[in-house]
């Protein structure tokens, strides 16, 4: 079993910035992809951001260049650094993990989520 927990939201004036962090725990051989999803209120889930366990890192267009997405292989984490945040990045942000728990067995786990609010 993995377990994926989130740190690091709350409530913040437009302008300002936050940390998430996520760290996996449980029975892990390696980890593929980790990155985070959002999901506001009467909207769908959407990708924020992802980075391969190589580094390559991926973003939405709605945060380039505000946000950053990074991993510590050895510690199995992944943290999302959000700047100039703005009232429409207001949202549940989900960790998620491709973790292989085998050599030839992977699966999707994913964290509670933790709420971000900012303010206008």
């Amino acid at each position: 079993q993995v377990q994926l927990v989130e740190s690091g939201g709350g409530l913040v004036q437009a302008g300002g910035s936050l940390r998430l962090s996520c760290v996996a725990s449980g029975s892990i051989f390696s980890i593929n992809n980790m990155g985070w999803y959002r999901q506001a209120p009467g909207k769908q889930r959407e990708l924020v951001a992802f980075i391969i366990s190589g580094g390559s890192e991926k973003y939405a267009d709605s945060v380039k260049g505000r946000f950053t997405i990074s991993r510590d292989n050895a510690k199995n984490t992944v943290d999302l650094q959000m700047n100039s945040l703005e009232p429409e990045d207001t949202a549940v942000y989900y960790c998620y993990a491709d973790v292989a728990t085998m050599p030839t067995r992977s699966w999707v786990y994913w964290g509670q989520g933790t709420q971000v609010t900012v303010s206008s």
